[in-house]
């Protein structure tokens, strides 16, 4: 399992109703299913995506989060989980919003675009930052909104929301003592477990 998964599993509860946004191939909720005996289901657009869950019977459902959530009932998932997807969102302010509706709690991973490697590209080369973690070019990435751990943070303080867990690490998904001197400078992946 990916790196950051196997640390977002660790604040799952057994038993718990959990939503996956943008859930990929399913390997996550594949895990949480077999593992902690979770009940629930992913939304993801990609058909490739779609069939690799349905392979590992993950039940999932084809839908563009942009087009909202409205559809899922207030309360109705213990966890709702966004892993690297909320900078390619239109709103990611309202997909977090809508998050915690539908979710007691909420997990929502992104880059750092606030890491000194993205600020040296910007201050040095005067060009947006390309590197293995950020491979696309400015007029081809799916990436949107960037945002830097200080900038949301910013946004749970205007919308009330409780940062109950924060970790950051590095491009492996590692937690490396460095990171916590500064992270807004050395983090390169925000992993926040959210709530109202």
């Amino acid at each position: 399992m990916r790196a950051d998964l196997d640390i977002i599993q660790q604040w799952i509860a057994p038993g718990s109703r959990v939503l996956d946004l943008g859930c990929g191939d399913g390997e996550l909720l594949h895990y949480l299913k077999q593992q902690k005996n979770i009940s629930g289901y992913g939304l993801e657009i990609e058909p490739g995506n779609i069939t690799a869950c349905l392979e590992k019977g993950v039940s999932v459902i084809e839908k563009d989060i942009d087009d909202g959530l409205a559809s899922i009932r207030a309360n109705s998932f213990d966890t709702v989980i966004m892993t690297q997807a909320l900078q390619i969102m239109e709103r990611p302010d309202l997909i977090v919003d809508e998050m915690l509706r539908i979710g007691k709690e909420c997990i929502v991973t992104f880059p750092n675009f606030g890491h000194w490697r993205a600020r040296g590209y910007l201050a040095f080369r005067g060009k947006m930052p390309v590197s293995k973690f950020l491979p696309y070019t400015w007029y081809n990435t799916p990436n949107i909104h960037f945002c830097t751990f200080k900038d949301f943070e910013r946004l749970c303080v205007e919308r009330n929301i409780y940062i109950q867990e924060r970790t950051v690490v590095d491009h492996e998904h590692c937690h490396r003592w460095w990171i916590k001197l500064w992270p807004n400078m050395l983090g390169e992946i925000a992993i926040y477990r959210i709530t109202r």
